[in-house]
């Protein structure tokens, strides 16, 4: 369905007006009243609604700007009721899935699910400002679309998201504190660093000292036995059409170093990992399961290029240390994703950024519940609410960067459960516990 569009200063003032009229009776009478939408649909979707939407805003590139082109950015406005609380998924990355997330479930909530600006359509045809893809101007996407539903749904509201999505829901709170009432930010870094060294602290002391030696002595014998198992690397390459902007040679080194990260961040057990004098074709087949080596595939680098030019430039990122295999790498120095910027643009990091939102967050950042994997590398960057705040940090013990609230221990669920109710003046109830 397409809509008439409206010049952008009128947007504030129109969202002002539908504040004053009676709510809606269906939700497109909604998306009929919100004048910077270009076209909804109505599409098939996850059951636990009565009704998902496609939806496509028409959204400024410089919100500082009353004169900036404009883009396209992607929606799911998905309606269960008018009285019920509404979840903002706020997305670090393409749209996935219009199902109903976690804390949508349990809450019983509405959702919107917004995508975040220049990635997969949600960009201007020719060409991405680089410029304007930034921490502050995505917020204010985010805050834009939020007051323009928020006449209409006069409950409880709260914004949530996992790994680059949890960040997005950080930031996005920093910036407009009041547009919700609670975030639940999952497995979120919080970097001070296109190198955080954290990490490096982390991989020392991960799991136990059996595990990591075993990680350690598998990656020794994919660097020993390079020779024999690169054969095996340019004939998959071949058959998936692959190609690596460092070359053949150092995206394998660079899938190797990977392996450690890739390994603990998605909970993998040592007992898997193929002992010391296993077969190239046995080591090869390990890696594979756990690094794909499509990580670093030009193609895939592209599709994701945003998130690496905000890893460089202000999110911060991690990077590999080469010290415990210096002999069999040609880089001495440790890497770090610098080769994932868009051409022409050099990565300089913005410290300040990351430092005043941990200000903010150890100050003022109220009605936070952070949810963390103990062995997720990203728990090493994890944020420290401090003690100013009724911020609260669980941390799912042995979890991965797949911990969710109800891969919890039991006591520590209801414990959840307990602080989102109270914080949402509900009377909450694990799911299980329902049925």
């Amino acid at each position: 369905m397409k809509k008439y569009l409206i010049p952008l200063f009128l947007v504030g003032f129109f969202i002002t007006l539908v504040s004053y009229s009676s709510t809606p009776k269906t939700p497109e009478e909604v998306l009929a009243e919100i004048p910077f939408i270009d076209s909804f649909r109505k599409i098939t979707s996850d059951p636990f609604f009565e009704s998902t939407y496609e939806v496509w805003f028409k959204m400024p590139i410089d919100h500082n700007n009353p004169g900036s082109p404009s883009f396209p950015l992607k929606a799911y406005y998905s309606h269960k009721d008018f009285n019920k609380p509404m979840v903002v998924v706020i997305d670090g990355y393409a749209i996935y899935t219009s199902s109903a997330n976690e804390l949508t479930e349990i809450i019983d909530a509405n959702q919107l699910t917004i995508e975040h600006r220049f990635f997969d359509h949600s960009k201007p045809k020719d060409s991405i400002p680089w410029t304007y893809l930034n921490v502050r101007q995505a917020a204010a996407d985010e805050h834009q679309i939020i007051q323009a539903f928020k006449p209409y749904y006069k409950g409880k509201w709260a914004s949530t998201g996992i790994s680059k999505s949890g960040q997005a829901t950080i930031y996005h709170r920093r910036y407009y504190p009041t547009d919700v009432d609670i975030s639940v930010p999952y497995v979120a870094p919080l970097n001070f660093s296109s190198e955080d060294p954290r990490f490096y602290s982390f991989f020392k002391n991960v799991g136990t000292k059996a595990c990591r030696d075993k990680v350690y002595q598998y990656q020794l014998s994919l660097f020993k036995n390079k020779k024999a198992i690169m054969p095996l690397f340019e004939k998959l390459a071949k058959e998936n059409g692959w190609e690596f902007s460092m070359g053949l040679d150092k995206a394998y080194d660079l899938c190797v170093l990977e392996y450690a990260f890739s390994f603990w961040q998605w909970g993998h057990s040592c007992e898997d990992i193929p002992p010391a004098g296993s077969i190239p074709l046995v080591l090869f087949n390990e890696l594979c399961i756990i690094d794909p080596f499509s990580f670093l595939e030009e193609k895939e680098i592209e599709n994701v290029r945003p998130f690496f030019y905000q890893s460089m430039t202000e999110t911060g990122s991690y990077g590999y240390e080469v010290e415990p295999f210096k002999k069999y790498l040609k880089d001495k120095s440790n890497i770090t994703f610098d080769f994932t910027m868009p051409k022409g643009h050099i990565a300089v990091f913005h410290p300040e950024v990351m430092k005043d939102i941990n200000l903010w967050l150890r100050d003022s950042g109220n009605y936070m519940l952070y949810i963390y994997g103990q062995n997720d590398p990203y728990n090493s960057t994890s944020v420290d609410p401090g003690n100013k705040t009724n911020a609260v940090k669980m941390v799912n013990p042995g979890g991965c960067h797949a911990s969710r609230i109800a891969s919890f221990p039991v006591e520590m669920q209801d414990s959840i459960y307990r602080v989102l109710g109270k914080w949402l003046d509900m009377n909450l109830l694990p799911i299980k516990n329902k049925e």
